[in-house]
């Protein structure tokens, strides 16, 4: 059942995402010769009109092929008027635009459902998220150690910290083990010694494991986005994309600032995992977790970079100012530079989701 609610999951992110593409295609006159949920070899495929409808064999993206998309594609002076290259800008930008568009509306869609349905939306502050201290229990080895409301956790036993998973994680695998922790109070920087006291617990199998505690817990602060009515649903929808757009641009942003760990960045594993667990839980759990990663590939696929939807916009951009595009060779250049990035940024969310889910997986496995 994993596999199949991670493949219902992929299937409607990239279906609207590719969706957005078509649709803006035909409405400004492009060709579209070929619409695929997937990418690699083709599983399943149907022409209807001018368009091939296919499945692929590789369920993790989806591309719509214009007519004259490719630099330099020779086309006959018949094809020229509906070809992608020899459209306006405007119109070769509502195109690329409109795969984010689509994946923000498939989530304003889903919040507006759970609203005019009398379901909260609700979307968690940053701070929420940082590894600072909210309330610390009484005879806790964090009060027996000296931690205060508002301490922030920076360091343990040399390593950075940033995120308060990360943190906590720390402290699960260390139950009686000497820590040594570097705590920002205010504006000073003191050093504390811990020891998590161990604490017994249940891994996702439901096996009984030792972890370790210090006895503190976070900041549980968050908008909750509610609705009176039906009438008042489409205008709180609306609130509730904005606020999640903003926290994932805020997020953005801090990952390249450093301020929140790269470690947190995941990749497909962690995606079918989540799926998956949302699905447990319920319809409401998975399709609020399909709203939220909608609006972050939305987000995401806007950064300015080369093979990104972000990047031919800005390519297009420097063609209006300049009042001609770009040259095939610089172009190619930069695709070949965003593409490298792009497997650079595979790489790390692969390695966070093996040493998160796979190497515990594998543990378990073999302690059993």
């Amino acid at each position: 059942m994993t596999f199949l609610w991670a493949v219902i999951f992929f299937g409607i992110l990239i279906f609207f995402h590719e969706l957005g593409h078509f649709i803006l295609s035909k409405l400004v006159g492009v060709k579209v010769l070929k619409f695929s949920l997937g990418f690699g070899p083709k599983v399943l495929g149907k022409k209807i009109g001018e368009t091939e409808y296919l499945i692929s064999a590789i369920p993790l993206g989806g591309y719509v092929k214009p007519l004259g998309e490719e630099p330099g594609e020779e086309l006959s002076e018949e094809d020229k008027p509906r070809a992608f290259q020899f459209q306006p800008v405007w119109k070769r930008a509502l195109i690329v635009l409109a795969g984010p568009v689509f994946n923000i509306l498939l989530a304003y869609i889903i919040f507006l459902f759970f609203l005019g349905m009398n379901l909260p939306v609700a979307i968690p502050s940053l701070d929420s998220m940082t590894p600072t201290i909210e309330n610390v229990l009484d005879g806790s080895p964090a009060m027996k150690a000296g931690l205060v409301k508002d301490d922030a956790i920076t360091e343990i036993n040399g390593k950075a910290i940033s995120d308060w998973n990360e943190m906590a994680e720390i402290f699960s695998k260390n139950p009686g083990n000497e820590l040594s922790l570097k705590v920002k109070r205010g504006e000073e920087v003191i050093s504390v010694l811990i020891t998590p006291e161990p604490a017994e617990a249940q891994d996702e199998t439901g096996k009984q494991i030792v972890v370790g505690r210090i006895g503190i817990s976070k900041k549980l602060d968050a908008t909750v986005i509610q609705s009176s009515g039906i009438f008042s649903a489409p205008v709180k929808a609306l609130q509730a994309v904005y606020g999640w757009c903003a926290l994932t641009v805020e997020v953005v942003v801090k990952l390249f600032s450093g301020s929140v760990s790269a470690k947190q960045v995941g990749g497909p594993i962690l995606i079918v995992d989540a799926a998956a667990k949302a699905a447990s839980v319920g319809a409401f759990t998975y399709f609020n977790f399909i709203a939220i990663i909608s609006i972050n590939l939305a987000v995401l696929n806007l950064l300015p970079v080369p093979v990104l939807d972000g990047g031919h916009l800005t390519f297009f951009m420097i063609e209006a100012v300049r009042g001609r595009p770009l040259s095939d060779k610089i172009i190619t250049a930069a695709n070949r530079v965003g593409m490298a990035l792009l497997f650079l940024l595979i790489a790390l969310v692969f390695y966070n989701d093996i040493m998160r889910i796979v190497v515990p997986w594998i543990q378990r496995s073999v302690s059993q």
